[in-house]
């Protein structure tokens, strides 16, 4: 655990639940559809462009890449327990919700009636249900928090959470969910974190006993 930044770390996780809170805050007192409203204008084509390409950022199959950048260039195989642990709790708590606790949850394009005051972006498919948590936000969440804990240098604090808070923001630009499925995108990113960090450290202390 020593070659773990665990600084950053816990900060990346404190800083993110912070902006969790106040999205669920601002979602809150704004409401729901007029804060998604808010912030789904229209960008113009470059930024229907930008967004569109970046959202791939927080897909899931970008774990393979990802998951090879750990092992083979950082040579840290020893994570293996950590990275099976992220992806498949991170997997389990986004469909928990999606498939079982809140199935049929509305995206903004069902949720909204009026759907003329919704930018999309043409060529993006869009969805209409399971809109609780955002996906893509749970899983670009995790990459910001599983290299904060990996990376040494401080740089990619303050970029990973720019990129992880733009691709959070994509979503939300291509009518695919509510700020407030993002902020639970978030918190899904932080226990799925925050229990992977334990299985590893308690099978790194079972294998050094």
């Amino acid at each position: 655990m020593q070659t773990f930044n665990l600084r950053n770390y816990h900060i990346a996780v404190a800083v993110t639940f912070v902006i969790a809170v106040i999205i669920f805050l601002l979602s809150y007192f704004i409401g729901k559809s007029q804060f998604f409203l808010l912030l789904n204008g229209n960008g113009g084509r470059v930024a229907d462009v930008f967004f569109a390409v970046l959202t791939y950022g927080g897909d899931g199959i970008m774990w393979i890449p990802v998951s090879l950048v750990i092992l083979i260039i950082l040579k840290r195989k020893d994570l293996l327990p950590l990275l099976i642990s992220v992806i498949a709790l991170s997997t389990f708590f986004s469909h928990l919700f999606k498939d079982f606790l809140i199935p049929n949850e509305p995206r903004p394009m069902r949720a909204i009636t009026d759907g003329s005051y919704i930018h999309t972006v043409p060529g993006v498919q869009i969805d209409y249900l399971s809109s609780f948590p955002s996906g893509h936000t749970t899983t670009v969440f995790c990459f910001y928090l599983l290299f904060c804990l990996l990376i040494k240098k401080n740089w990619w604090s303050m970029a990973g959470l720019v990129f992880a808070l733009l691709v959070a923001y994509s979503r939300v630009y291509l009518a695919e969910h509510f700020p407030f499925d993002t902020a639970g995108g978030m918190i899904a990113a932080i226990i799925s974190m925050v229990l992977s960090v334990k299985i590893q450290h308690w099978g790194w202390r079972r294998k050094t006993k």
